[in-house]
């Protein structure tokens, strides 16, 4: 199924910064990343992988305060969100698709890649009030 998260996660990134002017060039870049996540896994999986890579993101902020040898944010969201013990096509496709709104995201030095996380998980919180066959209708 495909779900309209795009607006729900523009509203929320509105909600955070203002109008969209206002905030970084990377939040209109990694929308689709992030909208492949929910389109392949639904909106309760999404919700829990978003969870999932803010607790990847911070092992790797961890491992950089710490200056230690660390496994990577791949890794850490591999393990969190669970995506070894169900390789599915939707799983892959989920996980490389954080992979690359984590890459883009890590470019802006301005904005805490948590952030984006923080209002992809409120996206799917406010998408998942949407019955499904409104959501259908609206995409």
């Amino acid at each position: 199924m495909t779900y309209d998260f795009g607006p729900y996660f523009t509203q929320e990134l509105g909600n955070r910064f203002g109008s969209p002017g206002a905030w970084s060039e990377t939040g209109e870049q990694v929308t689709p990343f992030l909208a492949i996540v929910v389109d392949a896994l639904g909106v309760d999986d999404g919700m829990r992988w978003f969870e999932a890579a803010r607790q990847a993101h911070q092992r790797v902020i961890d491992d950089e305060r710490g200056d230690s040898f660390g496994f990577g944010f791949s890794h850490y969201l591999d393990v969190a969100a669970g995506a070894f013990e169900d390789v599915t096509l939707p799983v892959v496709a989920a996980f490389e698709a954080m992979k690359g709104a984590y890459e883009v995201a890590r470019r802006e030095r301005s904005v805490n890649v948590d952030v984006y996380f923080d209002c992809a998980v409120q996206a799917c919180s406010r998408l998942g009030r949407v019955t499904p066959t409104a959501a259908e209708a609206a995409g």
